[in-house]
């Protein structure tokens, strides 16, 4: 895929570094902030089983082909807390996207990391000004299914599609009732998701890396909150990931929350040419283990 280049206008479509970079955004930001069977379900107003409801989220969004997304991720560890927040496009249909990732201040408050851009390709995470040693013309590629939670949160934003995908693995479910978004009329659902279930359902993209997660997370069960519009397109879903930081034996709590909107807005990503891939040796941050590969 490397080099392709997907462009969608309205609705119409007009050298892995693998676990070494594992945790890296989300390691950067927690380092710089100072720490090492379907159950029961209600009817939804009209809208059918939530359960149901939520299994086929994902699969409106390949129909509505795509859209803008604003991603925050939310980390607290040790009593410190940090959040993340990107924004982007999306191209449901083929699976591509470009997020600008802006991580926070370093903890006296006097500095900023500079943006980091993220392509999101089926299963790989591409990132440009990484730091760490890497040349500020290079890309770094990660392959998602090599990363232990499956980069819902190594990139510090959980790709959209993934994140629908995770709706998939929907054991239990309630409809909270209607309210409005943005302006928009939307239904509120809450449940619980299982992550091995979401990644035998998940389309070919996100099967392994969904898979990793389930295996790498303090727990696959995934709580969650989703808005849903009058099509059944998820409007904002957020969700609620733990997972242990091997440094310390402490646990991670993170929320990751996606909102979507603007469907149909037009998309162009063009993934990294082989030359443009780093494939030096990536320097350890603080508090992360240096990578002998």
């Amino acid at each position: 895929m490397v080099g392709r280049e997907r462009e969608r206008r309205g609705w119409r479509t007009g050298g892995g570094l693998g676990p070494a970079l594992a945790g890296g955004v989300v390691c950067v930001c927690l380092a710089g902030a100072g720490c090492s069977g379907q159950g029961a379900a209600v009817q939804g107003a009209d809208a059918g089983d939530p359960v149901a409801v939520l299994h086929r989220a994902a699969d409106r969004l390949v129909a509505a082909g795509s859209a803008k997304a604003r991603t925050a991720m939310e980390m607290a560890s040790g009593g410190t807390r940090v959040t993340i927040r990107g924004e982007g496009v999306y191209d449901f249909e083929g699976r591509l996207g470009r997020l600008k990732v802006r991580l926070p201040q370093d903890p006296a408050g006097t500095s900023e990391h500079r943006p980091i851009t993220e392509l999101l390709a089926p299963g790989a995470l591409f990132m440009k000004n990484r730091g760490a040693g890497v040349p500020e013309d290079k890309w770094v590629r990660v392959e998602t299914a090599s990363l232990s939670d499956g980069n819902l949160v190594t990139g510090g934003a959980t790709d959209p599609f993934a994140a629908a995908e995770v709706l998939r693995g929907t054991r239990t479910a309630t409809f909270v009732g209607r309210t409005e978004l943005a302006g928009t009329e939307v239904r509120h659902y809450r449940g619980t998701a299982d992550l091995a279930r979401a990644a035998r359902d998940a389309s070919g993209g996100n099967k392994k890396a969904l898979a990793a997660a389930a295996e790498g997370f303090a727990t696959a069960e995934v709580p969650f909150d989703a808005y849903l519009d009058d099509e059944g397109r998820i409007r904002k879903v957020r969700h609620r990931f733990s997972f242990s930081n091997g440094r310390d034996e402490g646990t991670v709590a993170v929320a990751s929350t996606t909102l979507l909107y603007d469907f149909g807005a037009a998309v162009r990503v063009r993934l990294p040419e082989d030359e443009d891939i780093y494939a030096g040796k990536i320097a350890a941050e603080p508090g992360e283990a240096d990578d002998k590969n």
